[in-house]
C-alpha cells in the first residue's frame, strides 16, 4: 500500500486512520509521538516505532502491541505503509530518507493525527499557555458525561489514564500546537484559544504574525461549531470581536463582566482553586479543583464552557473538575525528604513560570522556594531573557543549567551564564551550574527544612527530581514518593534526551 509522500500540512479529512496501514513512528518515545501511537494502537492500527533510549512511555506501547526498535535503521521500515515524524526529526534523518526512497507515505505527526480525527467532532485546544491542562480537563468532563471521547494530550493525566486513546463517542479532544503552524491542519468543530502571548516568533516573525496565525486557526472551525476564548486576554478578546464581526459563533470565559462564562470570587491555596461560575448571567454554583493556581481556574473555565455549550449538565462539569488529578510535570509533587518538598513543573515561558512560581510561593508558606531551571530553546532564552530572569526572581534562590536547544546554535554571550547574571536577586542567591551531576549537591547545600524545591523548564529536567530526592536523603538508591510519576533516568540520559519540539 505504498503511496506518494504528501505535502506537509495536508488538510484534515483527506485520509482516515485505517487508510494509514501499518504506521512507523520515528522517535516514538516523546510525549506527543507516544500519545499518537497509543491512540492508533487502541484503534487497532498496527504501529512500530524507533527510539534510541528507553522512555517511560515505551512499556505501555509494547503492552498495547506496538513494536519498538531501539535503534534507527532502514530495516525498521520493512512492512510499513506510512512513516510519521515530528518537527524535532531532521529532514535528513536516515529513516525519513529511506521512506522517501521506498515511496512510502510520509506524514508529519499533525497530519497523521488529522487522519485519526476524520469522522469525529473535534475539539481542538490551542493557546500559548494552558493547552495540555485544558485539553485534559475537557477530556475528563466528557468522560464523566459518559461520552467516551477519543483524545490526544501533550501530557499524561492520571484520571484520564494516558495521553492518547480511541474512544467510541462522537467527540475527539486534541491539543493543537501552534509552534510550527501544525494546528492549521485540523478542521475543528470547536476551537479553543486559551490566550496569545509572545512566543515562537522564530516561526511567526512578530506578534502580528502570531495573532494572525491564531485567527487563521479559529477560522478553520466548522460553520455549525463555535470558538471558545478568554475575555480577560487582550489579544484573544480582540480576536473574538473580529470573529463575531465575521458572523462566527464565539463564546468567552473569564473574570470580565461581559464574559459568557464568568468566574467570580476566585481563591487559590494549598488545597486547590475555588470559584463561582455563571453562564449568560445564570449562577451555576461553586467550581473547585484539587490543585492550586488561579491560572488553572481559567483553564477549567475554558473546558467547562465548551462542555456546557455541548449540552453537558453543569453538575457533571462541576463533579468532573473536582476530581481532576492534574497533569504530569504541572505542579507535580515528586517527593518529600527530610522536610523538603520537591516538585516538578514544565513551565519555561516567563508567563507560565510566573504563574507556577507564584503558586509554589503560596505552597512554601514560611519556607523558602528554590528553583532549579533548565532554559528551553536558545531563541526563547535570548529573546525573553529579561522576562525569564524576572520570573525566576520570584524564588528565593535560583540554580540555572545550560539552555536545552537541540539543533540550535548558541552564540557567545547567550545561554545560562547570561540568564543567571540577569536574575535580579543577590549574587549568593543564584548560581549557574553547567554540569548536571553537580546540581544535586548544590541543592543539598542550599535547601533547609520547610523549603520547597522545584525543577522547572526543558523536558530533561523532569529526570532531575528523583536525583534530588536521593541526594537530600543521602541515599543514591532512594525511590521517589509513591505516585510521584515521572520517568527515571541517568544524568547521561537527561543530558542527551532528544526533545520533541
Amino acid at each position: 500500500m505504498a503511496a506518494v509522500e504528501t505535502a506537509n500540512m495536508t488538510p484534515a479529512g483527506v485520509l482516515t486512520a485505517e487508510e494509514l496501514g501499518t504506521v512507523h513512528m520515528i522517535g516514538v518515545g516523546g510525549v506527543g509521538m507516544s500519545g499518537l501511537a497509543r491512540l492508533l494502537l487502541t484503534r487497532g492500527i498496527p504501529v512500530t516505532g524507533s527510539e534510541l533510549r528507553e522512555w517511560p512511555s515505551l512499556a505501555g506501547l509494547r503492552a498495547l502491541g506496538g513494536v519498538i526498535h531501539m535503534k534507527h535503521e532502514p530495516s525498521n521500515l520493512d512492512g510499513v505503509d506510512t512513516v510519521v515524524y515530528s518537527t524535532a526529526i531532521p529532514a535528513d534523518h536516515l529513516e525519513l530518507a529511506e521512506a522517501r526512497r521506498r515511496g512510502l507515505r510520509v506524514l508529519h505527526r499533525s497530519e497523521a493525527l488529522a487522519a485519526a480525527m476524520t469522522g469525529r467532532r473535534t475539539i481542538a485546544v490551542a493557546g500559548t499557555h494552558g493547552k495540555t491542562t485544558t485539553t485534559s480537563m475537557a477530556t475528563l468532563i466528557l468522560q464523566h458525561a459518559g461520552l467516551d471521547p477519543s483524545f490526544f494530550i501533550g501530557g499524561e493525566v492520571g484520571e484520564v489514564g494516558s495521553n492518547g486513546h480511541h474512544g467510541s463517542g462522537e467527540y475527539f479532544v486534541a491539543e493543537a500546537d501552534e509552534h510550527d503552524r501544525s494546528f492549521l491542519v485540523y478542521r475543528p468543530h470547536v476551537s479553543i484559544v486559551t490566550n496569545i502571548d509572545v512566543d515562537h516568533l522564530n516561526t511567526y516573525g512578530d506578534m502580528d504574525g502570531l495573532r494572525a496565525g491564531f485567527a487563521e486557526f479559529a477560522r478553520l472551525t466548522d460553520a455549525d461549531g463555535f470558538v471558545v476564548t478568554c475575555a480577560d486576554d487582550p489579544y484573544t478578546r480582540d480576536m473574538a470581536e473580529v470573529l463575531r464581526g465575521e458572523g462566527r459563533t464565539v463564546y468567552t470565559y473569564g473574570e470580565a463582566e461581559d464574559a459568557d462564562f464568568r468566574l467570580t470570587e476566585i481563591t487559590s491555596g494549598v488545597a486547590g482553586v475555588r470559584y463561582f461560575g455563571s453562564l449568560d448571567g445564570e449562577p451555576l454554583g461553586e467550581f473547585s479543583l484539587p490543585t492550586p493556581g488561579r491560572h488553572l481556574g481559567l483553564n477549567s473555565a475554558a473546558a467547562a464552557l465548551t462542555a456546557l455549550k455541548l449540552g453537558v449538565p453543569a453538575k457533571t462539569v462541576i463533579d468532573a473538575l473536582a476530581a481532576f488529578p492534574g497533569v504530569r510535570r504541572r505542579f507535580e509533587l515528586k517527593g518529600i525528604v527530610n522536610g523538603v518538598r520537591v516538585y516538578d513543573e514544565y513551565a519555561y515561558h516567563p508567563t507560565s513560570m510566573t504563574a507556577a512560581l507564584s503558586t509554589l510561593r503560596e505552597v512554601a508558606g514560611a519556607g523558602r522556594l528554590l528553583v532549579v531551571f533548565q532554559p528551553y530553546r536558545v531563541y526563547r532564552t535570548r529573546d525573553l531573557q529579561e522576562e525569564i530572569a524576572t520570573a525566576l526572581a520570584i524564588a528565593d534562590e535560583a540554580i540555572v543549567l545550560e539552555v536545552f536547544g537541540p539543533g540550535e546554535v548558541r552564540e557567545p554571550g547567550q545561554g545560562g551564564v547570561a540568564l543567571t547574571a540577569a536574575i535580579p536577586v543577590a549574587e549568593e542567591a543564584k548560581v549557574f551550574v553547567p554540569s548536571w551531576e553537580d546540581v544535586p549537591a548544590e541543592v543539598v547545600r542550599r535547601a533547609r527544612v520547610g523549603d520547597v524545591v522545584v525543577t522547572m523548564g526543558a523536558p530533561p529536567i523532569s529526570l532531575m527530581g528523583d536525583e534530588l530526592i536521593a541526594a537530600l536523603r543521602g541515599d543514591s538508591d532512594a525511590e521517589p514518593l509513591d505516585g510521584g510519576g515521572g520517568g527515571g533516568g541517568t544524568p547521561y540520559q537527561a543530558r542527551h534526551l532528544r526533545a520533541e519540539a
